[in-house]
C-alpha cells in the first residue's frame, strides 16, 4: 500500500509533519501571548491563557467528527477538509481586533488541525501493523514531541523581526507545503473493504457501546485529568517565566529544556513498557506525579516562588511523570475497544480533551502571582485519577481485601 518510489523514512516524516502543524499552532505563539492580548483588547494573562486552551477545545471536537468521517470517505479527504478550516480560522486570526473573534479564530484552528493529527494515526494503523506499527508509531511522535522544542523560540525571532501575525502567516506556509508533499507523495490508505457506509446511527451505537466498557470510560476520564493538568501549565507557562520570573528573553530556551524532558522520558517509556507492562508504569508514574506535586506545596505553599532552578527542577520531575502516563494511558483505553476502534478512538479524544479544557481554565486562573496553584492543581488531579486507577485495578482489590 506505500508509495514505492518513497523510503519508509520519508513516510514516517511526512506523518510527522501532519502532526507537527498542531504542536506549532499552539506552541509558537506563547511568546506572542501579551502582545497578542493588547492587540485584541484581552483583560489580562489569565484571559490570553484562553488562546491556548480554545485550540485543545476545538481539536477535541474536531476529531470526534473527523475519525468516524474518515472511515467512509477516507483518510485524504479528511485531511483536505481540516486543513481548509484552518485556512479560515488563520485569516480570522491574523484580521480581527477582537478578543471574541480571536477565540473563534482558535477554536476553529483546532477543529481543523484535529484532522491531520487523527488522520496521521489512522494512516500509520492502515500501512503497518503488530510491532511495526507500534515502532513506526513511536517514532512519529518522538519526532512531533520535538517540535515544541524549537516553536518558542521561532515566534519569538518571529514576533521580533517582522509581527505577531507573521506566526501565523508562517504556520499557515508551513501547513500548505506539508499539504503540497502530502498530496503529491501519499496515496489513500483506507482498503475499500474497509470502508462503512456512513450512517448517522454509527455515531450512536458507537457512543452506547463506548459507555458500556468501563474500563475505557475510566481511562479516558483518568486521561481527561492529567491532560487538564498538563494543559495548565501550557496555558500559564509565558506568564510564569516572564510575569513572575521576568525572564522573558529566556522563555523559549526553558520551554524548550522541558520539551526535551517530555520527549527523553516517551522515549525512556518505550523501552521499558514491554518490559513491566503498562499498568504497572502507570501505576509508579501516577504515584510520583501525586508525591512530587506533594512535594512542592509542603516546600513553597506558603513561601512563595522557589528560584527558577528549582522550580524547572520540579517541572523536569513532574514532566517524566506525565510523559509516561500519557501514552499508557491512551492504549489501556483503546485496549477493549478494538471492534469500535473508530469511535472509540475518537470518543477518547474529544471527552479527555473537552474536560481538560476548563480544569485548565479554572485552576489557571489562580496562577497571578505564584506558581503554587499549578502544583495543588496537579495534586487534586492527581489524587482523583488514583481514586479512578485503583477502581479498576486488580492490585487496589487484593489489597482492599487484606484491610
Amino acid at each position: 500500500m506505500q508509495n514505492e518510489n518513497r523510503s519508509q523514512l520519508e513516510f514516517i516524516v511526512l506523518m510527522a509533519a501532519l502532526m507537527s502543524i498542531v504542536a506549532l499552532s499552539i506552541d509558537a505563539v506563547l511568546p506572542a501571548l501579551p502582545t497578542i492580548g493588547a492587540h485584541i483588547g484581552s483583560l489580562g494573562d489569565t484571559e490570553n491563557q484562553k488562546l491556548i486552551t480554545t485550540i485543545f477545545l476545538g481539536l477535541g471536537i474536531g476529531q470526534l467528527a473527523f475519525g468516524p468521517l474518515s472511515d467512509s470517505f477516507g483518510r485524504k479527504p479528511m485531511v483536505y477538509v481540516g486543513f481548509f478550516i484552518f485556512i479560515i480560522a488563520s485569516y480570522i486570526c491574523i484580521t480581527t481586533k477582537s478578543f471574541e473573534m480571536m477565540i473563534l479564530g482558535r477554536a476553529l484552528q483546532g477543529i481543523g488541525l484535529s484532522s491531520p493529527r487523527t488522520m496521521s494515526i489512522a494512516i500509520v494503523r492502515d500501512s503497518y501493523s503488530g510491532d511495526h506499527m507500534a515502532k513506526i508509531l513511536s517514532v512519529v511522535v518522538m519526532t512531533f514531541i520535538l517540535v515544541p522544542v524549537i516553536a518558542p523560540m521561532l515566534g519569538q525571532f518571529l514576533m521580533l523581526h517582522f509581527s505577531w501575525k507573521s506566526i501565523f502567516i508562517f504556520n499557515l506556509g508551513f501547513g500548505l507545503i506539508i499539504m503540497f508533499w502530502f498530496w503529491k507523495r501519499q496515496k489513500e490508505t483506507l482498503k475499500p473493504e474497509h470502508k462503512k457506509t456512513f450512517r448517522p446511527a454509527i455515531f450512536k451505537n458507537g457512543t452506547i457501546e463506548f459507555f458500556r466498557i468501563k474500563p475505557a470510560v475510566i481511562y479516558t476520564l483518568f486521561s481527561g485529568l492529567i491532560t487538564g493538568s498538563f494543559m495548565v501549565y501550557l496555558s500559564t507557562a509565558q506568564q510564569i517565566f516572564q510575569v513572575q520570573y521576568d525572564l522573558g528573553e529566556y522563555f523559549p530556551y526553558i520551554f524548550a529544556s522541558l520539551a526535551v524532558t517530555i520527549g527523553l522520558a516517551t522515549y525512556l517509556n518505550s523501552a521499558l513498557v514491554m518490559r513491566f507492562g503498562m499498568r504497572n508504569l502507570v501505576n509508579i508514574a501516577l504515584l510520583s506525579f501525586i508525591g512530587i506535586s506533594l512535594t512542592y506545596v509542603i516546600l513553597f505553599g506558603v513561601s512563595g516562588n522557589p528560584s527558577i532552578e528549582v522550580l524547572i527542577g520540579f517541572f523536569m520531575l513532574q514532566f517524566a511523570s506525565v510523559a509516561f502516563l500519557f501514552g499508557n494511558l491512551r492504549a489501556l483505553a483503546m485496549e477493549p475497544m478494538g471492534h469500535i476502534a473508530g469511535i472509540g478512538s475518537a470518543l477518547n479524544g474529544f471527552i479527555s480533551t473537552v474536560m481538560a479544557v476548563p480544569i485548565a481554565n479554572f485552576i489557571g486562573g489562580f496562577v497571578k502571582e505564584s506558581v503554587t496553584p499549578l502544583f495543588i492543581g496537579f495534586l487534586v488531579c492527581g489524587i482523583i485519577s488514583l481514586v479512578l486507577f485503583y477502581s479498576i485495578s486488580a492490585k487496589a482489590k487484593t489489597i482492599l481485601k487484606n484491610i
